[in-house]
């Protein structure tokens, strides 16, 4: 179940064992972030294994590896919002890549803004320099 305060909130609570979480599980998975192809703007973050990339070649949509559900997760298919992947980069040392996108539905985000749309990328708050949050 989501955490309200953790993904609306003010509070600075980031998860700095996410990758401990991760490497000490059985996944092997590399970041993915996902950035809109004609805007520039950074989207999400997540991680895929083999399958999953293959699957998103495939299906033409970003797709990822849910390591909190270790599962396929191919974003939208719930939502209905998804990422149709235009090219796939590889970064120099082969262990990330850079899907670029074009949404294909109201957001990228899970989360919703004040009218109940979902938001264009999860990265919809700042940091203050007294450690809160804001929405940008």
């Amino acid at each position: 179940m989501a955490d309200k305060e953790l993904e609306e909130g003010t509070q600075l609570r980031l998860d700095f064992a996410k990758l401990r979480k991760i490497a000490s599980g059985q996944a092997e998975v590399i970041p993915a972030v996902a950035q809109d192809a004609q805007t520039g703007e950074v989207l999400i973050l997540g991680y895929v294994n083999e399958l999953a990339l293959q699957t998103a070649l495939k299906e033409k949509k970003a797709t990822f590896w849910s390591t909190s559900r270790n599962e396929l997760w191919i974003k939208g298919l719930t939502s209905g919002d998804f990422l149709e992947l235009l090219e796939v980069r590889v970064n120099c040392e082969q262990n990330s890549i850079l899907y670029k996108v074009r949404p294909a539905g109201q957001g990228a985000c899970h989360t919703k803004n004040a009218n109940g749309t979902s938001r264009a990328g999860c990265y919809y708050r700042r940091l203050r320099a007294d450690g809160t949050l804001e929405k940008a």
